[in-house]
């Protein structure tokens, strides 16, 4: 059995577990390499060398950056400037929220920005008195004409850029791709403006996500407190309202008001018992109330403890409350100077972002626990173990043979029915597999084709990157798809009518804008 044969089978049987969906995406991808090694078709160093390659130090590092800034507040201070601009016009809404997770997609990638902004925008529809619904599915959709808009935006452009600079049209710059990302943007945003009300369904959630922008003033009203001892929360002091449960082993410790806690780093500021104000000392019963007051990150601890039950998460107190945390002023500068060294190509890619997490962490905005926790892991071990892929297609001749057949499809149609054809095989595995996994699939064998028509790789790798970012009619074609569709209550249905008129859009934008700038 020839390489060529087996690295197609494996790649079959990939696509395979991909849509069988059974298996964790991790360990498919790891089988992968493990798979091209056993059989001979890559040695070990090739197999697994995607995993030292400079394009996995850059997604990583892009991951810390995007911890940081959703850490420090900065995301929920922008979230909170959508929500002075929007009002309650449905129009002003669409544009404010577009515009709002195009940008922060550009710098955090779309599953970082929808998971972030999800919350903002859901207290954008309670307060102009709408459903998530109207409004969430434009947020995902918005996402991924955002990541076209910077060689951030999105892995798979930090991909198909390093596949340029190995076939000598490239490296593409920072705003490369907003070529295809500023229309795609502006189209998205006149489609939901006009259309949206038709194509996207009125869902109730499951559960719905509590405005606590007001918690502060609310809380003082509930527990009677005075105007002179009202709550005020800031970046460092935070509140929590917890519930002694039955069996709790507070039941029966003295406490009253102003009383610090055992570890003397949270005041209960207030207690009640059925209902009632206790202004002395008063024995705790299951059923009664704590208001505490303390730094964040005391009362996050305390949150923990299971022997109280606290009502409202105090992450999400203060994020929704206290916008620009601790932290938020060293992260923007530190963003900012990667950004500068990205558009300036003074360093590579990697060392850019390396740079960037590192001085996260030297700052202290993060702990190193926040950055393990913050590494999108999956999609790190999915681009290691996917390169191994690539690499077996281009060494093994299956690239060359699956390009053959695709120049023989075409025929002498030309260029653009390549890039047309290539649309829709991407298109359609990109809604039943990641799109990162979709872009490694393409890529040699659209580059092959290339080679073979004898034409610029550069518009069929851009193209490939517009066609990869339209994962839009199922909401399992994405983790940005799958975030909003529980907050919104969607079905699995729900997204083709809308994915659909914005699907076309994406193939007329890379097969006929793509080579207007970067021609054959």
């Amino acid at each position: 059995m020839s390489a060529a044969l087996i690295t197609l089978i494996v790649l079959g049987v990939t696509v395979a577990l991909f849509v069988w969906d059974r298996l964790p995406v991790m360990v498919v991808a790891l089988c992968v390499p493990v798979a091209l090694w056993a059989t001979g078709v890559l040695d070990l160093g090739e197999a697994f060398g995607g995993f030292g390659d400079p394009t996995i130090i850059f997604i990583a590092s892009l991951f810390v950056v995007s911890e940081a800034l959703d850490a420090a507040g900065v995301t929920t201070w922008v979230g909170g400037v959508a929500l002075r601009l929007a009002g309650e016009s449905r129009v002003r809404l669409v544009v404010v929220i577009l515009v709002l997770v195009a940008l922060v997609t550009a710098v955090i990638t779309p599953n970082g920005s929808v998971a972030a902004l999800t919350p903002v925008v859901v207290v954008l529809a309670i307060r102009a008195k709408r459903s998530p619904s109207e409004l969430l599915l434009p947020l995902a959709f918005g996402a991924h004409a955002g990541s076209l808009l910077m060689l951030t935006g999105s892995p798979v452009n930090l991909v198909i850029a390093d596949y340029a600079e190995a076939a000598g049209v490239g490296p593409f710059g920072l705003f490369a791709f907003a070529i295809a990302g500023v229309p795609l943007v502006l189209i998205t945003m006149i489609i939901v403006v006009l259309l949206g009300p038709r194509l996207i369904p009125h869902r109730s959630p499951g559960r719905s996500l509590r405005d606590l922008g007001a918690q502060a003033a609310l809380l003082t009203e509930h527990y009677a407190l005075g105007e002179d001892d009202a709550l005020r929360l800031s970046r460092g002091v935070g509140v929590i309202e917890a519930v002694i449960p039955p069996r709790s082993a507070f039941v029966g410790d003295r406490v009253h008001p102003g009383m610090p806690t055992e570890s003397g780093r949270i005041v209960i500021r207030a207690v009640q018992h059925k209902g009632e104000d206790v202004q002395s000392g008063h024995a705790l019963h299951a059923g009664d109330t704590l208001l505490l007051q303390g730094a964040w990150e005391d009362l996050a601890e305390a949150a923990q403890d299971p022997d109280i039950l606290v009502v409202d998460d105090p992450e999400q107190i203060r994020r929704q409350t206290v916008p620009l945390g601790v932290g938020a002023r060293r992260t923007l500068v530190i963003l900012g100077v990667m950004i500068l060294l990205l558009a300036t190509n003074l360093v590579p890619a990697a060392i850019a972002g390396l740079l960037a997490a590192m001085a996260v962490i030297v700052t202290r905005v993060l702990s190193v626990r926040q950055v393990y926790a913050g590494i999108g892991w999956t999609t790190v071990i999915l681009v290691g173990g996917l390169m191994s892929l690539s690499t077996a297609m281009v060494k093994s001749g299956a690239a060359e043979q699956l390009a053959d057949a695709l120049v023989r499809v075409v025929g002498n149609a030309g260029p653009y029915a390549l890039l047309a054809v290539l649309f829709v095989v991407t298109a359609a595995l990109g809604q039943l597999i990641s799109n990162m996994a979709t872009a490694f699939i393409v890529v040699p064998v659209g580059l092959a084709a290339a080679a073979e028509m004898g034409v610029s790789p550069a518009p069929v790798l851009m193209a490939i990157a517009v066609f990869a970012a339209a994962a839009l009619l199922t909401p399992v074609a994405t983790p940005a798809n799958l975030v909003v569709m529980e907050a919104a209550g969607y079905r699995f249905g729900d997204y083709w009518k809308l994915g659909a008129v914005l699907i076309v859009a994406y193939g007329l934008v890379g097969i006929f804008l793509v080579p207007l700038i970067w021609t054959f």
